[in-house]
């Protein structure tokens, strides 16, 4: 995010009516606006499509998965500039100018600023990593008004200088040092954030949204001090893993108050939400140092030269700016009280298309041909009585019109019916704009009014002349049953279903029930034959007991 202390960001606040606001002509657009669009307007020559180039944030994996996210941030500004204000937008805009114009700079070097309160010991801290007197140091406070920088080159002399012109570190004010344990570091030794005198902390709190990483300077007197935690710990806390916190001046305490100290330090930085690197975790680094005795200061080296090393901070500072953008403009396009992400589920979808079904009559054509099949399971398979019955009731029962006289031949007529048969070969309006109005209505759920209103814009833009090809759809379903029955009635047979057609056990369970009535008329026969004394002697088998 922005500097510390920055105003916060006001909620979106469309029209009572959900329409969202009128295009704004460029002339009339708000300062922040025209601030936010310079990434717009600006020259990109350091990658395709206006989008820096992964090798100038970092590269690799990390830098590649940057620059689709700055992508798809770009994209959400595009689209959000007639429906929000634009000094909401403005942040989102800042974060990818700053993107493209740290990528433009060299990756070999990476600048740290040392910040602290007054008398915390940042410029004692560091002279003793460079192993020389660079920023002024004393008795009076403030003792350091601008920012002091101190480049380990990395590759030829003066290869930091584009980095440092961007920070507005003046010429001489900016020194070089020759160690290749630290070569491609850059630190800043800002002014006290503290400080009374006027624009030191105006100094501190620009060069912290400019940085790749901090590291600050605490002493054992003030690392628990409510300016320091509320005004920057706490709100940067989500850039923790290019964050280091060095307890200073621990020659001052005796025995083992250092780590005591160091833990209620830690357990201030834990409350403020600020994640610990410890035990190989992602975090803030803590460590304890004396620029006076040098204890510590290995320790401190090391993390830096890492740092500087891996050339991984410029990418995780530009994360920790998008995820901070993300997460301020999360209220303005969701809400945060959703149990989880907005949109349609796929019990909406198969809503909608059960609606379309029924707005074309298929629904009504599914039902109808469910119960022609179960009749005709029924006729196929029921008993030979149940089957008399059914042709019985079928002889008396006048014979539909376009059954093709298939009354007459002894079975049961069974219509089809297809889709728009019964609403006059065309999709029922009504149902489809419920449909459409439904659908609109669940995909904007949680969303603001403009967004809202947005959404349902273009359900209905995409929902053009949708009842015109259902009705293509149905007509085009009615010929291909035209041209079925005209060929059925050409060849001699019902243009309804087929008789004999069905799966193959219906012909073994007619074939059982042939069966079973040969074993019927058997049996009545023997029964007839036994009352009437039809058999001499005995017909049973003997009993014996």
């Amino acid at each position: 995010a922005g500097p510390p202390g920055r105003p916060s960001w006001p909620e979106a606040s469309p029209s009572g009516d959900g329409a969202p606001p009128a295009p704004a002509r460029e002339e009339d657009a708000a300062p922040e606006t025209r601030e936010g669009d310079a990434w717009h307007q600006a020259a990109r020559p350091a990658g395709t499509d206006g989008l820096p180039s992964p090798d100038g944030i970092g590269g690799g994996v990390t830098g590649g998965t940057l620059r689709r996210r700055l992508g798809a941030l770009r994209e959400l500004i595009g689209l959000s500039r007639t429906r929000l204000e634009g000094r909401v937008l403005a942040e989102a805009g800042r974060v990818l100018d700053e993107a493209g114009a740290r990528a433009q700079l060299s990756a070999a070097y990476t600048t740290v600023a040392i910040a602290g309160a007054t008398g915390s010991g940042k410029s004692s801290l560091l002279n003793a990593l460079s192993g020389r007197t660079l920023s002024e140091t004393g008795l009076r406070r403030p003792t350091t008004a601008q920012p002091v920088a101190c480049t380990w080159e990395a590759e030829r002399e003066g290869g930091a200088d584009g980095l440092l012109d961007r920070l507005g570190i003046a010429p001489g004010l900016r020194r070089r040092v020759k160690d290749p344990s630290l070569h491609g570091l850059v630190m800043i030794d800002l002014p006290d954030h503290d400080s009374v005198a006027s624009g030191h902390r105006d100094h501190v709190d620009r060069l912290l949204g400019l940085v790749d990483a901090v590291v600050w300077v605490v002493d054992p007197e003030k690392y628990a001090d409510a300016m320091l935690h509320e005004r920057y710990l706490r709100p940067l806390a989500g850039y923790a893993e290019v964050t280091f916190v060095v307890l200073n001046q621990v020659d001052r305490l005796p025995g083992e108050a250092a780590d005591a100290v160091l833990h209620d330090l830690r357990r201030l930085l834990d409350e403020d939400g600020m994640a610990l690197g410890d035990y190989g975790e992602p975090g803030a680094r803590v460590l304890a140092t004396s620029a006076l005795t040098g204890a510590g200061l290995p320790e401190l080296r090391e993390e830096l030269g890492v740092l500087a090393a891996t050339r991984e901070a410029p990418a995780r500072r530009l994360t920790a700016d998008l995820d901070g953008a993300a997460e301020r403009l999360r209220r303005v396009y969701a809400d945060p009280s959703l149990p989880g992400p907005a949109g349609l589920t796929e019990a909406d979808r198969e809503e909608f298309e059960d609606l379309l079904a029924s707005a074309v009559g298929a629904r009504a054509a599914g039902q109808a041909a469910e119960r022609a099949w179960l009749r005709r399971a029924e006729g196929s398979c029921g008993t030979p009585w149940s089957q008399l019955v059914r042709r019985h009731d079928a002889r008396r029962a006048p014979a539909p019109r376009g059954t093709g006289g298939f009354a007459e031949q002894g079975a049961e007529p069974v219509v089809e019916h297809h889709p728009g048969e019964r609403a006059g070969a065309g999709s029922a309006r009504p149902v489809l704009g419920q449909a459409v109005r439904q659908v609109a209505d669940r995909a904007s759920v949680g969303l603001p009014d403009a967004w809202r209103r947005t959404v349902r814009q273009a359900a209905w833009r995409g929902a053009e002349g949708l009842p015109e090809k259902l009705d293509a759809l149905i007509e085009e379903a009615l010929a291909e049953r035209r041209v079925s029955a005209e060929q059925a009635h050409a060849g001699g047979r019902p243009s309804g279903l087929r008789r004999g057609a069905g799966p193959t056990w219906w012909s073994v369970a007619l074939l059982a029930q042939g069966l079973l009535l040969a074993l019927q008329v058997v049996g009545v026969f023997l029964l007839c034959g036994a009352v009437f004394g039809g058999y001499q002697g005995s017909m049973w088998l003997p009993v014996t007991f």
